[in-house]
């Protein structure tokens, strides 16, 4: 039975290869064949318009807290963190849900109508906030920030739809065999968005705001205007994109947790898809640790403050973009599960460095740089494992399990690390870090290499 079903997903993934298939792309290895299919040009661009408006639309929302809503005598981390919240809880409530909704409805429908309705309701924050500035406190906070929580949860609502159906898209739009090249910008994409969409977020809403003052506008949420068209690029960009997608037949619609189980299902009946999200979870997991742990550790390397801790971050950015590059050049000759062990390994590695040998910035650089290359070598080739292992009508289903899992990965090491290191130390938990990444390493390389299901 299993043998069939196998058999059966294979053969859809060999139709689907028939179906992506363009003129553009030839035989060729690399990038190049993947630069020359404009339709995957198409969404690449929807991506990263829509991305960086993600990263600074948080900056934004500070921004707006700062000027409309933080006292003199009050921190703004209460404030931040209820934002963060609000950004955070969609993702693990709505994940799964709307990977299924994402295998019922058009790809290009979701791609185009998320982004435009962010777009919207970015710009209706103006109006919210000048409605509301009179109205009493409800439950001792201003209403106004309660209309920045409700916008900030519907826009994050509507990007666990954007999520699921962009990594599907993909499948539909390459060859298998360009699959690999194509995750590697992707994920170079969505890296360096994280680093520049943060660097350049308060720059650039700065700028926006002495260009206004400058041409003679004195409205003070031209931010919000640029934020907003973030996102309304990114739909008009989609708005030419064709994925070709397979025709939806007539049949009965099963239930939305039948359709949750039937995912769940697939990845237990399917070891090599099962086992890439698994690594993909142990990867987030770290760098989300990571992403806390490196305040304290530019606290302790010397010639570096606590709150240039962005620059460790960026390093790790860097290190991702190089393995991303080298894996679209020449990582489709190598085995995915030998990539995983020897990058898990690498991150292993670098974590043990970080831990013990960092006596000078230079070489906490140098290490910080290769985590995150080797990093890329774990996440880019597991991420194609399950593009190419998932049957198209399956692919929303399992890539809204898997950003479900993914944001649970990311949600629990941002609350535990801090506290971990205060407990046992920086070196303690970074080397348990790199104990996590051997045992998922060599978990993935043994099922990989046995077919356990």
């Amino acid at each position: 039975m299993k043998l069939s079903e196998q058999e059966q997903t294979n053969s859809t993934a060999q139709a689907g290869d028939i179906k992506a298939q363009t003129p553009a792309e030839d035989n060729t290895k690399g990038f190049l064949p993947v630069l020359k299919n404009y339709r995957f040009l198409t969404l690449w661009s929807g991506q990263i318009f829509s991305q960086l408006a993600d990263k600074v639309y948080l900056v934004l929302m500070i921004s707006i807290i700062a000027s409309h809503f933080q006292r003199p005598d009050q921190t703004i981390s209460g404030w931040v963190s209820a934002i963060m919240i609000a950004f955070t809880i969609p993702a693990v409530l709505f994940g799964s849900l709307a990977g299924v909704y994402v295998d019922r409805w058009s790809k290009k429908g979701v791609l185009v109508g998320t982004n435009l309705v962010r777009g919207l309701l970015v710009w209706s924050v103006p109006a919210l906030l000048y409605v509301s500035q009179d109205l009493p406190p409800w439950f001792n906070l201003p209403v106004g920030f309660w209309c920045l929580l409700a916008v900030t949860f519907l826009v994050s609502t509507l990007t666990q739809f954007f999520a699921p159906a962009e990594q599907t898209a993909i499948p539909l739009l390459v060859q298998r065999k360009n699959l690999l090249p194509a995750n590697s910008l992707y994920t170079t994409t969505m890296m360096a968005s994280v680093i520049i969409g943060f660097a350049v977020g308060e720059p650039l809403l700065g700028l926006t705001e002495q260009f206004a003052q400058w041409i003679g506008l004195t409205w003070e949420f031209s931010k919000e205007i640029v934020v907003g068209a973030g996102y309304a690029l990114a739909g008009i960009v989609l708005l030419p994109l064709n994925p070709q997608e397979t025709a939806k037949t007539e049949t009965e619609t099963p239930h939305v947790f039948q359709d949750i189980w039937d995912g769940i299902q697939y990845l237990r009946q399917n070891h090599r898809v099962r086992n890439a999200m698994v690594q993909l979870v142990i990867l987030f997991c770290i760098f989300a640790a990571l992403a806390v742990l490196a305040v304290r550790l530019a606290e302790t390397l010397p010639n570096l403050e606590s709150d240039q801790f962005g620059f460790i971050l960026a390093a790790a950015g860097v290190g991702m973009a190089v393995g991303a590059a080298f894996l679209g050049n020449w990582g489709q000759s190598l085995s995915r599960h030998q990539l995983g062990l020897w990058g898990s390994f690498g991150m292993a590695a670098s974590l043990g460095g970080l831990a013990l040998f960092t006596t000078d910035v230079a070489l906490a650089f140098a290490i910080t740089v290769l985590l995150g290359f080797f990093g890329a070598v774990v996440g880019i080739p597991m991420q194609t494992t399950i593009q190419e292992d998932t049957p198209e009508h399956k692919r929303g289903k399992v890539f809204g399990l898997q950003n479900n899992a993914v944001n649970i990965a990311l949600s629990l090491p941002l609350a535990l690390a801090s506290i971990a290191e205060t407990i046992f130390g920086l070196e303690a938990v970074l080397l348990s870090l790199a104990g996590i990444a051997i045992a998922g390493g060599l978990l993935t390389w043994y099922i990989s290499r046995t077919g356990v299901e």
